[in-house]
């Protein structure tokens, strides 16, 4: 199901990128971990409809709206940006969701940011019947369920684990999950020390710390240093890498190397969470700058 790429350091320390992103062709990595127990309780409640919420280039989107046709399901994407409603074509994510059957409905941003309020979820209820609700990014209580089974038996004798950020969920399963001798390191890819409190809900552990260095900016934010390591790593191991989560990240943990962060020995175990469709999107914006592409091929 995944396979794991080790990467030799000095110091005798080594860095194993587990392929969470091979798990599944189109719902990979962490979207599949946190939909697992989901669909199996949209079932349970005999719901025929996913709804769930996300941006132009989401992952979770794209997820929903894959899982949703395999699995039998009505899907209904809320996209944050009236704007996008004419921009289905030039979009990969967009329109690989439209693709799946999803249905896409463009709501303002001020709109958008009533997705946990309950008049607003009532209002979109009248207007397209009972529905199973997934939130934004996925994460919810059966979503970290999901994630907690992302770390095995086989897993136990490293001493890090590394972990892209978007919403907190999957960083909260595998806290779960880790044994008191690991550390887990989170890598938000958005701004800001919110996230803290949001990780504290759903976990029960003290066994993690975020290093909040390595978000270049923000949300989708990218400039050409990280776009030159996503290629070099590409180069070095064959690995993609994602510029919003998984670049940020494996770049924020080789650098926290080369800066003597990890004691000698140490063992980092990177959890590779998919994404990668997010790439086509980002390169299409990159080209628009006369910027350099990021490289998915020899």
């Amino acid at each position: 199901m995944n396979q794991s790429v080790v990467i030799h350091f000095p110091k005798g320390i080594s860095l194993v990128i587990k392929r969470e992103d091979l798990i599944h062709p189109f719902v990979s990595g962490n979207k599949f971990r946190k939909l697992k127990y989901n669909l199996l309780q949209a079932k349970t409640e005999n719901q025929s409809c996913l709804l769930t919420f996300g941006g132009a280039f989401s992952n979770h989107i794209a997820a929903v709206a894959y899982a949703g046709k395999e699995h039998g399901f009505q899907t209904i994407g809320i996209i944050r940006g009236e704007e996008l409603v004419t921009k289905i074509e030039s979009n990969p994510t967009l329109k690989f969701a439209q693709e799946c059957r999803m249905q896409l409905e463009f709501v303002s941003r001020e709109d958008y940011r009533l997705k946990t309020e309950l008049p607003f979820l009532e209002q979109l209820e009248k207007k397209f019947g009972s529905f199973y609700l997934i939130p934004e990014g996925g994460t919810n209580a059966l979503a970290i369920k999901g994630c907690e089974e992302i770390l095995t038996n086989e897993d136990v004798d490293f001493d890090y684990i590394g972990c892209a950020i978007g919403t907190g969920g999957t960083i909260s399963g595998i806290i779960n999950s880790a044994l008191p001798h690991q550390k887990v390191l989170g890598f938000p890819a958005l701004k800001g020390d919110f996230l803290q409190d949001e990780i504290r809900n759903f976990v029960q552990n003290e066994n993690w710390e975020l290093i909040t260095d390595y978000h270049f900016g923000g949300y989708g934010k990218i400039n050409s240093d990280l776009v030159e390591f996503i290629n070099w790593f590409f180069e070095q191991t064959q690995i993609p890498l994602d510029p919003v989560y998984t670049g940020k990240m494996v770049f924020g943990i080789v650098d926290l190397i080369e800066k003597n962060y990890f004691p000698e020995n140490s063992k980092i175990l990177v959890i590779h969470t998919g994404g990668l469709q997010g790439i086509q999107g980002m390169n299409l914006k990159l080209k628009n700058k006369g910027l350099p592409t990021i490289n998915t091929h020899d």
